[in-house]
Order: structure tokens, then sequence, then C-alpha cells
């Protein structure tokens, strides 16, 4: 996330030692848990005397939208905790690497009465591992005791760090599927709430706005999640996965990463737009695979004041750095760069073509390019006006399948 380089960043779930209390797992370590509750209580305290003053979300419901009181009393029995087991994991030992089990703790949330939920991809899969075993457990109504199911994985997507899980009715509590929203409507300023399992504190909710929308968040894979949300609402380890709700009770986003300096939350969190999530999940239960269009290259932005220092005759768009061999660029004709010049500290690869805008749009950054190849689809013809050297050229490609290991 190129806007977010002076902080870590940190995915809210994950792999822990199977030895270590779920309660506790952090992927900076293990901290007291005295130490923990202290920090969670003051965060919740603060979060909700904000959202106490707040216009959309105050103490009783205006305009028809809900309170943080009523999102969680009619919503929380359909978000769960998420337990995921890994075996044969290979782990750094006092006398050697040993192999063993894992385990890491998630949020998740149905979305349908036949069992369907979402979750995050990295809380039940690990650098490509896909978790053995996941539990699912539910928290019921009122003083209901918590009941645990086992799940299944329908699919894993760590390109946009989306799962489908699934449990069987008739084995789980009543369910109560959550409303889902459309997050391209989500505007900065709006009260939203967050329900998950932060630090193994389960079923926890914290209350805030959006802080900002169309963020580029990076994936477990590397690849880039267009549109992502950002909430100053507090988010923890194990908040991975749970819905992040707007003032109407729909779920607009999925809680995934955080900023941070410190490894815990200092109001830097980040959610995958929960339309990017539907169109994975209808992909996974389709198929249990998800497709994205490929065009192939390694692309730097290119901004007025860099192309004037590298003598580019552009002002702005996608200096091609690399391209793919065998990819659509390739075929297409699209010239990556040769050699290396420095702006600024920045290393840039100079030589090759820059692409100044894509079915007549013009592009102002890599992300931006990126965005538009993952509107489309495998086999559709896109048209790029292309700057090499001194002249200007129009570039048709026919974008691909875009290779698993990408």
């Amino acid at each position: 996330m190129s806007k977010l380089r002076t902080h870590g960043l940190f995915f809210v779930g994950g792999v822990a030692a199977a030895a270590l209390v779920l309660a506790l797992l952090m992927i900076v370590g293990v901290l007291p848990a005295a130490t923990e509750r202290t920090v969670i209580e003051r965060q919740v305290q603060t979060t909700m005397t904000s959202s106490a003053t707040s216009p959309t979300m105050s103490s009783a419901a205006q305009d028809g939208t809900l309170t943080p009181t009523q999102i969680y009393q009619k919503y929380s029995p359909g978000v769960i905790e998420v337990l995921s087991t890994f075996t044969n994991v290979s782990q750094q030992g006092f006398f050697g690497p040993t192999s063993g089990s894992a385990q890491a703790l998630g949020s998740g949330f149905v979305v349908s009465s036949d069992g369907y939920i979402l979750t995050n991809a990295h809380v039940v899969s690990d650098n490509g591992v896909t978790a053995s075993s996941v539990t699912v457990v539910f928290k019921g109504r009122g003083a209901t005791t918590t009941r645990r199911v086992t799940a299944t994985i329908v699919g894993i997507d760590n390109t946009s760090d989306v799962a489908v899980l699934k449990v069987d009715p008739d084995k789980a509590p009543t369910l109560v599927p959550l409303q889902l929203g459309d997050s391209d409507k989500v505007q900065v300023g709006e009260a939203v709430v967050a329900i998950g399992n932060p630090l193994g504190y389960d079923f926890s909710l914290t209350a805030g706005v959006v802080s900002a929308t169309d963020r580029t968040l990076q994936s477990p894979n590397g690849a880039t999640i267009d549109n992502g949300i950002q909430t100053d609402a507090a988010i923890n380890e194990g908040n991975s996965g749970g819905p992040l709700i707007d003032s109407t009770g729909h779920v607009v986003g999925i809680n995934e990463q955080i900023a941070s300096q410190s490894g815990g939350n200092q109001g830097l969190g980040f959610a995958v737009p929960i339309n990017t999530a539907v169109n994975v999940m209808k992909q996974l239960e389709a198929t249990g695979s998800v497709k994205y269009a490929w065009l192939g290259i390694q692309g730097q932005t290119l901004t007025a004041d860099v192309a004037k220092a590298l003598g580019l005759k552009a002002s702005e768009g996608v200096l091609v750095a690399h391209v793919v061999s065998g990819s659509p660029a390739e075929k297409a004709g699209i010239q990556g760069g040769q050699q290396q010049e420095t702006v600024q500290g920045q290393v840039y690869v100079v030589g090759g073509d820059v692409i100044q805008s894509i079915d007549g749009r013009q592009l102002t950054s890599m992300e931006e390019l990126s965005s538009v190849i993952n509107s489309h689809k495998a086999g559709d013809v896109v048209t790029l006006k292309v700057l090499r050297g001194s002249s200007v050229k129009e570039v048709k490609v026919t974008l691909g399948d875009r290779p698993n290991n990408l």
C-alpha cells in the first residue's frame, strides 16, 4: 500500500503455534493477559465515546439508522469465531527446525440460511497451505452457551483475501445471515461498527467512522485489492474476516488488516469491499476458484515531475518496467525497460513503454491500471495508448487468465 509505507502492515488474523493460548495470539508476539485486557477496554471505551456524539450513530436511533447496541443485538448471532488448524507446520525450535501443528484465530459471518460463511483467506490458509480443519463458534443469543460446528472450506482466493466456508444448517444453531450492502456507496465520515474476536476477546464490538475509501490494499499473495475501506473503528489480531457494518445494518466490508508501528490498533484499519467479496464468493461457490483478467506487466506510477526528471515526453501514466514472458502484453508487443535510474531515492526502470490510457481512459497510476484490468474478464480486448520513445501508438491487447502463482 504505497500511501502507508511508513507503517507496518499487519493482517489481523493468522497462524500461531498450537501451544499458545488462542486468546493471546498476536503477530508481534504474546502479551500478558492483563496488558491485553487493559488495552482493549481502553480502545472500546474511547471509540464508543466518540461514536456517542456521531450524528449518524448516536445512543438513540435517528433517521431510521441503528445504534451500535441495536446492530450488536440483531446481528452478532450471525458473526462467528473461526478456528483453523494446520498440520505438519515447520517451526524453529530450541534445538533446530521442528514440525508440528499450528492454529489460527479469526472471524467470519453468515451470509445465507443454507450455511455459507465469508471470512478472509489468510484465516484459513498460510503461505499457500490450506488449514487441515476449520471449526466455527457461534455466539447464540443472550446468555446462550456458544456452540462449535465443523466447517468445510468451499474455496479460497488469496488475490482478494476472501474465503468461503460452509456449515451444515442442521448441525448449527439457527443461522442469522447478515445483510450485504453496496461498498461503492460508502462515504467518508459515515458511521460503522466492527464485530469480531480481537486478541481472542470473542464477539467484541468497536465503533467508528469510514476514514477513507478507494484505498489500495495488498493481499497475502502480493496482489492489489482495489477500493479498500479505511476505518478508525478499533481492529486488532483476530478481527480478520469479521464484518464492517454501516448504520443501516448492512455489511460494507470484511475487516482485513491494519497499518501500525506497534502491531496493535492505531486507528488505521482496512476492509476488503463487500462488492469484491460477493463477486469472489459467487465464483468460489460455482467453481471453487476465481478467474482474473491478466495483462502481464510490472509497472510503476509515472507522475509529471518524475517524467520530467527522466526526460520522458509524458505527463503521467504507467511506466512499463517488465513484461512477463508469454503474457498478453508480450504477445501484443508491449516493451519493458532495460536500465535503472534513480529519482529522489526511488529507482525507476526506464527504456520501456509508457501506458498513457486504456480504452480512452487516462491513467494516473499503476493502481488505476490494475483496477481497470480487474474489472474485465479473460478474452476481453482492450486498447492501450502507448508512448514509445517520441511516438504514440495504439495497441490492442486480448487479456488472458491470470496464472495462479501471480
